[in-house]
């Protein structure tokens, strides 16, 4: 009986000595026991963006479904080169990386590249396999942006439509502008008194839309004042305006049958300068007593000095501009005003051009359909159907 107990605990004491190593021991050799590769092998795949020119691939990659990712290494390498170059590292909530051409790596168009991601995970790299051979090029039409295309054909399609039916003769509808349709009362006003009008296209340069806007409505009210035999007085504050407002003059008066009722010395050039211009202005409405004034154009804080005067003055003022900080002056000091889009609008309204009225009508049917595809998507969007929204991008 004693030999076989001191048999037995001869058999069991190797496992004894190893049940009480210690734990740190164990502990560390199943830690360097940990497998090298933390999720199971893929394929990274790598496209062309549908916006990309030529310099851009984007690589995108699955999410580990149960790896304690730590973040993404990017490498690259062209066809046939064995050497892998790091272009981007991200964090582990991402599952795409845009590689972009960069000079210190530079991406060419037309050459193949192979993509692959290293995943990081507490120390540990694993190395996904290699992605099919790709060559970034650029994108004619970006698929994403079909919704611009489409608006676009709608709107330009909408505008020669109705340039079309004005040129036939067919009437086209735009709501009275109480500014305009008081333009005969004012130069009237100015006949009865024979006191000359005062028309300033604002204080901006040609290339200024307000600028160009106001000069159609010159030539306008240049044609009444030649028809009211109203001497009309034009200010201006850019040198490069006067050959412009010369020849709007000119063809007012030209197409009211009296061409030799023109002065050029009426179309007057004061200065650069806001209030020197100011100034001048100011000046020509005291001694000249001018009984019209048309403010309409690109106006900033001298639009309160000049309507202020005018007023004194006791002339019937017109203002309009698309600078809405200056509408308030205009409002309390002016008897008519043209609000924002009124102003552009006035042009169409004042001129009949098949243009402008095709342009007019053509903008004013696209805001119906813009209106309609945001009250049709939310109301799709409110029922569970997202299609508008996605389309148009929002």
């Amino acid at each position: 009986m004693k030999l076989n107990i001191r048999n037995i605990v001869i058999a069991l004491l190797p496992a004894m000595l190893l049940i009480a190593l210690p734990a740190s021991g164990a502990t560390r050799n199943s830690h360097h026991a940990r497998p090298r590769f933390l999720i199971g092998p893929f394929h990274p795949r790598v496209i062309n963006p549908p916006d990309g020119n030529g310099r851009m691939l984007l690589v995108t990659w699955p999410r580990p479904p149960r790896a304690p990712v730590e973040g993404y290494e990017i490498e690259r390498a062209e066809v046939g080169s064995r050497e892998w170059v790091m272009v981007g590292e991200v964090s582990a909530n991402d599952t795409t990386f845009m590689d972009r051409d960069r000079p210190d790596l530079p991406l060419r168009s037309g050459v193949e590249y192979l993509y692959r991601v290293v995943t990081m995970s507490e120390g540990f790299r694993a190395v996904s396999f290699p992605s099919e051979a790709i060559a970034a090029s650029p994108r004619w039409f970006n698929v994403k942006r079909a919704n611009v295309l489409l608006l676009i054909v709608v709107y330009f399609g909408s505008v020669l439509w109705f340039i079309e039916r004005a040129k036939r003769g067919k009437s086209l509808y735009i709501r009275q502008i109480p500014g305009m349709t008081a333009m005969d009362e004012a130069l009237g006003r100015a006949t009865e008194m024979g006191r000359p009008a005062l028309y300033i296209p604002g204080i901006m340069d040609v290339d200024n839309i307000q600028t160009i806007a106001s000069m159609v409505i010159l030539t306008e009210v240049a044609k009444k004042s030649a028809e009211y035999d109203v001497r009309l007085i034009v200010p201006l504050n850019r040198a490069f305006v006067v050959p412009l407002a010369e020849e709007s003059v000119k063809e007012g008066f030209l197409r009211s049958g009296r061409p030799d009722a023109y002065n050029p010395d009426d179309i007057r050039y004061l200065s650069d300068e806001q209030f020197e211009f100011t100034a001048g202005v100011t000046g020509i409405m005291n001694r000249e007593q001018t009984a019209a004034h048309f403010f309409l154009g690109a106006f900033f804080a001298e639009s309160l000095i000049v309507s202020e005067i005018g007023y004194a003055t006791g002339a019937i003022q017109i203002a309009g501009t698309a600078n809405i900080h200056q509408l308030p002056f205009f409002v309390v000091a002016c008897d008519f005003t043209l609000i924002g889009e009124e102003f552009y609008a006035a042009s169409a309204y004042i001129s009949k051009e098949p243009q402008l009225l095709g342009t007019l009508k053509g903008a004013d049917l696209m805001k119906i359909v813009m209106m309609a595809a945001v009250f049709f998507g939310a109301f799709l969007s409110w029922i569970g159907v997202d299609a508008v929204v996605r389309f148009l991008g929002v």
